[in-house]
């Protein structure tokens, strides 16, 4: 099958990884629907749009709907659509860290569940979720940020053997520190303010994290990921994708001695 007749879907596509992942591909001959969660932010450059907002059912149905009418298959799904809130676990409401998983996970899986019986109809397809590498390092004021993402390692690791039967491949992608939209949509918990204990402590390292973040502008081992995902008959489980230091950590990271690797996050952030 060329490229041209291959069909991907890709949720958060309005900026981001979605979007260069959607630019990437549509240039390389996918057809390539990507989705975003207002009309406004339905600009592209030359893939599909269409609205989802993964928190709703009825809007995940329609959209999986919309491209089995016009293409009449799937070939892959890149669940991406995700937020950031940030502050400290004791700053975080009920609320609040529903939020967080209601779009980080719930919504993963809401598109999973949708998507998965025109896959195994096909006896083919491929679900790639994006991951992190704060899914297998917890980071501090990013608590359940990280739940989510240790939610998504969980996930894919158990639908990966249940769906191997039916031809569906699913991987997941674990980007470290990446300049994306994302730092700047990343929004701190609304009791993290000067009254907190925490204010000082969170608000550096979050800092600390969203300088690193825009430290790095090239998003193309990302992308490269998903095209090797791609055009791969077995990908693997996981893609992890970051600089030297922090792909070492995270190779170490069940070696080490816990009260090393709790100090060497901290350090990182500057938490005393």
């Amino acid at each position: 099958m060329s490229n041209s007749t291959k069909v991907i879907l890709i949720t958060g596509a309005s900026s981001g990884f979605g979007r260069a992942i959607a630019n990437a591909l549509t240039a390389k001959d996918y057809r390539v629907f990507g989705t975003v969660r207002t009309p406004r932010a339905a600009q592209s450059d030359g893939f599909t749009t269409l609205p989802l907002d993964v928190t709703q059912d009825e809007s995940v149905r329609a959209c999986i709907s919309e491209v089995i009418q016009v293409t009449g298959r799937i070939d892959a799904v890149i669940n991406n659509a995700g937020i950031g809130i940030a502050g400290a676990i004791e700053d975080t409401t009920a609320t609040e860290a529903q939020a967080q998983f209601d779009t980080n996970f719930f919504g993963l899986h809401r598109v999973c569940r949708a998507v998965l019986p025109h896959l195994r109809a096909q006896r083919a397809g491929a679900i790639i979720n994006m991951s992190s590498l704060a899914g297998r390092i917890a980071l501090p004021f990013q608590g359940f940020y990280s739940a989510t993402k240790f939610a998504i390692e969980a996930y894919t690791e158990a639908l990966r053997m249940e769906v191997r039967p039916f031809g569906v491949s699913v991987s997941m992608i674990e980007p470290g520190d990446f300049a994306t939209s994302f730092t700047a949509n990343r929004r701190m918990t609304n009791e993290t303010i000067p009254a907190s204990p925490y204010y000082e402590p969170a608000t550096r390292a979050i800092a600390t994290m969203a300088r690193d973040e825009q430290a790095n502008q090239d998003l193309s081992p990302v992308i490269a990921a998903v095209e090797a995902i791609l055009r791969s008959r077995r990908p693997a489980l996981r893609y992890p994708r970051a600089n030297a230091v922090q792909r070492t950590f995270s190779a170490l990271r069940p070696f080490l001695p816990q009260v090393l690797a709790e100090y060497l996050i901290r350090d990182a952030y500057g938490v005393k």
